[in-house]
């Protein structure tokens, strides 16, 4: 597609999540990066601008990460106003981000998933602990870059996990850690690029392993078996598409220790519809496997907006 046939392009950046500073990282690359290409790009950050400005513009490319951005909001404003946009509609955007309610529709399609229970205020701790397992993480179910999860060795770690949590969001899980590996899926359009293994130099891939840490080690090929990565990558399409995702995204999942004997099981943790597009993020590095700069990802991602 020829840059000059997207029109006036506003690229979302910032907004009002807990993950304001990253989205203003990745959409100040993807800016450059269409501008680069002859795009008639400009920046727009709802945090500080009104939305009806918005109607000056032909297209749209969503940089914004977290709430209002990657939940289903900013993808309702858009529908509305009839400008196309990148990544996935408003149901989609909104079950990727609740990561209870993606995993009860997976769970239906008898994809593989970590077991888990919900938490409140009155939830029997010790309990969760003898029934799940420890270690375990816990975790707002709407959050992400990995913003108030913790990592639970024993069971008196609990309630100040859960506390911690809960400050982020009222719904929030435990779930068991499968600690075989963890593992990336990017994927473009119809195609899942190749698989990323991520091996944190911390406890786990908390948000500084993901930003602001240098020690974390990004593994591409993967290490798997050139038949498996092939069935992971058509199974996390699958998972996209249960969602409802379309144009871009991420699927996470996670491999149990038994792959070391040749016993291979993921499990499916998470859909982003809005990945990170910073130095550190992982869709860039995926696409760079696949033989794509990052200004051709960039160009590819917004030649797929749409609407509805």
């Amino acid at each position: 597609m020829d840059a000059q046939n997207f029109g006036k392009v506003a690229v979302l950046f910032g907004g009002r999540s807990a993950e304001r500073e990253v989205s203003l990282n990745s959409g100040r690359r993807v800016l450059a990066a269409l501008q680069r290409q002859g795009v008639d790009a400009h920046g727009f950050d709802p945090a500080v601008r009104k939305l009806d400005e918005l109607a000056a513009f032909e297209r749209a490319f969503i940089a914004l990460h977290g709430r209002y951005g990657e939940d289903g909001t900013i993808q309702g404003v858009l529908e509305l106003m009839g400008i196309p946009y990148t990544g996935s509609g408003v149901l989609a955007s909104a079950l990727g981000m609740d990561k209870w309610r993606s995993k009860l529709l997976w769970r239906a399609e008898r994809l593989p998933v970590p077991e888990y229970a919900l938490l409140s205020g009155t939830s029997d701790l010790a309990q969760v602990a003898a029934e799940l397992g420890l270690p375990l993480f816990v975790k707002p179910a709407c959050e992400g870059s990995s913003i108030g999860i913790s990592k639970v060795k024993c069971a008196g770690e609990l309630g100040a996990a859960y506390a911690e949590a809960a400050r982020h969001d009222s719904l929030v899980i435990a779930e068991r850690a499968i600690l075989g590996g963890e593992y990336t899926v990017a994927i473009l359009g119809d195609q899942a690029l190749p698989i990323i293994k991520i091996e944190p130099g911390r406890e786990f891939y908390d948000y500084e392993a993901k930003y602001l840490r240098d020690d974390t080690a990004y593994r591409c090929p993967c290490g798997l078996p050139e038949n498996l990565e092939g069935e992971l990558r058509q199974q996390a399409l699958e998972a996209f598409r249960i969602l409802g995702g379309r144009g871009w995204g991420r699927v996470d999942f996670l491999m149990d220790e038994a792959t070391v004997t040749g016993e291979s099981r993921a499990y499916f943790l998470e859909v982003n519809t809005s990945p990170g597009m910073t130095d550190h993020s992982l869709v860039p590095m995926a696409a760079r496997a696949a033989g794509m700069s990052y200004d051709e990802l960039v160009v590819r991602v917004l030649a797929l907006a749409t609407l509805g």
